[in-house]
C-alpha cells in the first residue's frame, strides 16, 4: 500500500494536507491542553471566556453583540463544578447543562479564558452555590437578555444561582440603555422583535466579574 507519493504534485498536496492536521492538532488539541492542565479547578469558580465568532456556537451576531455592548472580550461564562471526580462548566448556551472543562476550553477563542474565586469569607455558599444551579437545569437559553426564570442567559444562571445561596448580588444590574446599544440596535430589534429595551435590568458577563466578592485566580491572556 502507497502512503507517500512519489510525483512532486502529490508530494506538495501530502505536505499541506500534514501541515493543515498539525495546525488543527495544536489549536484543538495541545494548546487547550496545555491550559487545561496549567489551571488548577476548584468547584464555584467563575470562568470567563470570549467564545468563537461562528455560525455553530452561539449565534455570531450575538457574540458581537455581547463584547460590544459591554466593551469587553467577555462574551460568555459560566460555574466550574465536580461530577464523579469529573471537571465541568454548568452553562446556559442554547440550554442549561453542563459541558466537560476541557470541551468548554477548545470552545474559546484561542482556548483562553479568565477565572474568578469567591473570597475566602464568601467560599462558605459554594455547596448551596452549586446546589442553587440545579434548579435551571434544561432551561432554554434567553435571547431576549430578560431577568425571568423562564429563560435563562449565562451571566443570569451564575448571578442567580449565587444569589439564592448567599442572599445577595453578585455583580451590579445595568440598564441597557446605559450600555453602548447604539450600533448593535438592529440585532436587538430583531431578537426583541421590537423597541430596544433601554430600561431592561441585566446582568453583562463583564459586570458579573467585577463583583466585590470574586477575585481573579487565572488568566491565560485573555
Amino acid at each position: 500500500m502507497k502512503i507517500f507519493p512519489k510525483s512532486k504534485a502529490g508530494k506538495i498536496t501530502f505536505g499541506v494536507l500534514l501541515l493543515v492536521l498539525a495546525a488543527a492538532l495544536l489549536k484543538f488539541i495541545f494548546i487547550p491542553m496545555y491550559w487545561y492542565l496549567s489551571y488548577r479547578p476548584q468547584e464555584g469558580d467563575i470562568v470567563f471566556q470570549s467564545l468563537v465568532k461562528t455560525k455553530l456556537l452561539p449565534k455570531t451576531e450575538l457574540v458581537r453583540m455581547i463584547e460590544g455592548i459591554t466593551e469587553s472580550c467577555y462574551s460568555h461564562c459560566g460555574v466550574v463544578v465536580k461530577r464523579d471526580d469529573k471537571w465541568y462548566v454548568n452553562e446556559a448556551i442554547f440550554d442549561v447543562h453542563d459541558t466537560s472543562l476541557f470541551t468548554w476550553i477548545v470552545r474559546g477563542r484561542g482556548a483562553k479564558f479568565d477565572v474568578y474565586r469567591l473570597k475566602e469569607e464568601y467560599r462558605e455558599y459554594i455547596p448551596e452555590f452549586i446546589d442553587a444551579l440545579k434548579e435551571f437545569q434544561g432551561r432554554p437559553y434567553d435571547y431576549k437578555y430578560e431577568m425571568d426564570d423562564e429563560y435563562i442567559y449565562c451571566s443570569e444562571l451564575v448571578y442567580k444561582a449565587f444569589q439564592r445561596a448567599a442572599n445577595e448580588n453578585l455583580g451590579q444590574l445595568v440598564k441597557l440603555g446605559d450600555l453602548n446599544w447604539k450600533p448593535y440596535e438592529k440585532t436587538i430589534r430583531k431578537y426583541e422583535q421590537g423597541e430596544p429595551p433601554l430600561e431592561r435590568a441585566i446582568i453583562t458577563p463583564v459586570h458579573l466579574s467585577r463583583a466585590p466578592q470574586l477575585k481573579k485566580v487565572f488568566s491565560n491572556g485573555i
